[in-house]
């Protein structure tokens, strides 16, 4: 989030040829609006891509946070209006780049996927457990205790501490924590990706994303035989669709192309690289 200092309320312009000076007051240099969350808005709208209709929610929501930040370091709302109407375009130009990183994404019925720009801050997994917070790196005494231990000491994770249903999950975040620039394990409701199987619609997150030099992946380690389930290739069909939608819309905004993986727990070695893993196992190459 940007910081700007104070601003003083006035604005003092000398002639060149006089040297006569004008004070002008910012409300006079602009418009006034109601409310300081709205000076964010209005400047968020004005990219063509932005739609106050379809997304107000979203819009107040970010606003919001925008006002808090600025009220957490500067004296009073005076100079947080002062702020937000001097630097109006860098700070929504600010907000907006950090929207055009996120997708909001549909890929049910059929697999038709839609995505359109967004804002989903990478949320921290609601994780509960017994004990002191392990390194991940250390495999339990008891592979069935897994799921009870809560995982911590990533250099490389967007998220403080985990869990994991397995010890191949766990050797997973190692190699991901080795191999890749960033990761995280999507919380629920981190990406909006849907899956039909039969008559029913359910929801579907993917078990690590993590972001290379060159592209975005998806990943989903399963148990060999679990590779052919059917809900296992619902799952992969509409990530696949998701997958192609977002590396579309990312050629388009200067983005990196997303991959799609299903990864089988037997190829998940430690001294395997997520390279290797990535040729034998990706489903999707995003273009």
């Amino acid at each position: 989030m940007l910081n700007f200092p104070p601003v003083n309320d006035a604005l003092w312009v000398q002639s060149l040829q006089t040297g006569e000076e004008t004070r002008i007051g910012l409300s006079a240099a602009g418009i006034r609006e109601q409310r300081l969350e709205d000076y964010v808005i209005s400047g968020l709208i004005d990219f063509d891509e932005v739609s106050y209709d379809d997304h107000a929610d979203q819009l107040q929501a970010l606003a919001s946070r925008v006002v808090v930040h600025l009220r957490g370091y500067l004296r009073d709302d005076e100079q947080v209006e002062c702020v937000l109407q001097v630097h109006q375009r860098t700070i929504a130009w600010s907000v907006y780049s950090q929207m055009q990183q996120h997708f909001w994404e549909d890929a049910s019925g059929g697999f038709e996927a839609k995505v359109t720009a967004g804002f989903t801050p990478i949320k921290e997994a609601a994780v509960t457990g017994t004990g002191e917070v392990r390194n991940f790196r250390q495999a339990p005494e008891r592979r069935s205790e897994m799921r009870s231990h809560l995982y911590g000491g990533f250099r490389r994770c967007l998220q403080t501490v985990l869990k994991f249903d397995s010890n191949p999950e766990r050797v997973l975040a190692v190699i991901l924590d080795r191999d890749s620039q960033k990761w995280f394990r999507p919380a629920a409701g981190q990406f909006q990706i849907s899956y039909r199987l039969g008559a029913g619609v359910s929801d579907y997150q993917p078990d690590f994303v993590a972001e290379l030099e060159d592209r975005i992946v998806m990943l989903e380690p399963k148990r060999a035989d679990l590779m052919t389930d059917l809900e296992v290739l619902a799952k992969r069909d509409a990530a696949v669709v998701w997958c192609d939608e977002a590396s579309r819309y990312a050629a388009h905004t200067g983005g990196k192309p997303w991959v799609y993986a299903l990864i089988s727990h037997d190829a998940i070695l430690e001294n395997q690289t997520l390279e290797y893993l990535l040729r034998r196992y990706a489903v999707w190459q995003g273009k």
